[in-house]
């Protein structure tokens, strides 16, 4: 009898906790670990590695200037990337404001990025978030997305890739980098 409760209670908790974990990511997208977006407002579609080890997003840039506008740090780049759309090498050069500026330290040594603000369609959503700018013309992916934008994405399924196309609009809505509020516990 007290096997039969053991196991009772066992399989209340898991249907309760199933039920619950349903209920709660019920509004929250799950994503792959690999999706495609689009660089807006250029719309130049790549691939995007979801990686929660990073807390800050990466962009493929190059020719990396920095100059001062009107007493303000900014910087001018060209990202070169083949768009997953047409199978073609594309390029575009943007000119932002420097956001901030990064400090990367690994055992390669030390790397200062610069930080700037740049909008990705995924899904159906704009997301306005920080990309540090660094050559990745070396690596698989041209877009690294790291906690502070996952968090806003949703959950990320570590068994799944390209759940998502992006397909944005002018009437999609845009998430505002100044308007979210960053859970600290992602390493803030």
């Amino acid at each position: 009898m007290k096997l039969l409760k053991s196991a009772y209670y066992a399989t209340a908790l898991v249907v309760a906790g199933g039920l619950a974990s349903t209920a709660m990511g019920a509004d929250a997208a799950t994503y792959g670990w690999v999706e495609t977006a689009t660089v807006e407002p250029w719309g130049a579609e790549v691939k995007v590695k979801l990686d929660t080890g990073a807390l800050t997003s990466s962009m493929q840039a190059e020719e990396i200037e920095t100059f001062e506008r009107d007493g303000e740090e900014w910087v001018r780049f060209t990202v070169e990337v083949e768009d997953e759309d047409t199978d073609e090498v594309v390029s575009r050069t943007f000119e932002r404001e420097v956001f901030r500026n990064l400090l990367v330290s690994g055992a390669g040594g030390e790397d200062h990025r610069p930080v700037v603000l740049m909008t990705i369609c995924m899904d159906q959503t704009l997301h306005e978030e920080q990309f540090s700018l660094e050559d990745r013309d070396d690596l698989n992916y041209p877009v690294l997305l790291g906690r502070r934008t996952i968090q806003s994405l949703g959950e990320v399924d570590v068994t799944r890739t390209f759940v998502h196309d992006p397909d944005c609009d002018e009437d999609s809505q845009l998430i505002r980098h100044a308007d979210h509020d960053y859970d600290e516990d992602i390493g803030i």
